[in-house]
């Protein structure tokens, strides 16, 4: 009789390799350091918030658009990424949204998305997100939009 060779993993070992698996933080570790750029966080910040319903856009008033013009530091048109003394971000955006929603619902969703989707990725904390409502917008048809949607008028003759 041959034995047969066990495929089987010992348990311990694979716990050990789970603990092992560094988490993102900014702490120094015997391989070095992983930062993360404010350009990434102000990016997880727009996507979290356009996932929102009723969001349009973010938008970045006209200081933001100059002060980008003249710097290489772009953190995202609308969007202000900062660190407070502990560590946690501090996160500004400025959204357009849907006319005919309620609009203070909707910048608390933006709030808890953003908390959570930044969280969630970096493994830091968000110690407060505050929503800058720079207007309402309607919904544009686009020429395609209108193509579609026109009706035929009926012939008379």
């Amino acid at each position: 009789m041959s034995k047969k060779k066990s495929n089987k993993r010992d348990d311990s070992d694979k716990a050990v390799k789970i603990r092992d698996i560094p988490t993102i933080n900014e702490e120094s570790s015997s391989m070095g350091e992983i930062k993360i750029n404010h350009t990434v966080i102000a990016s997880i910040v727009k996507l979290a918030a356009l996932e929102v319903p009723g969001v349009v856009m973010v938008a970045g008033g006209f200081v933001d658009e100059l002060a980008g013009m003249f710097s290489k530091k772009d953190s995202g048109t609308g969007i202000r990424v900062e660190e407070n003394e502990n560590g946690h971000y501090e996160i500004m955006i400025r959204v357009i949204l849907s006319f005919g929603i309620e609009l203070a619902r909707t910048a608390y969703e933006i709030q808890t998305s953003v908390r959570d989707q930044v969280s969630k990725m970096t493994n830091k904390d968000v110690a407060k997100v505050d929503v800058i409502i720079d207007g309402v917008k309607t919904h544009e048809s686009t020429p395609e939009e209108d193509k579609n949607n026109w009706v035929e008028p009926e012939h008379t003759d």
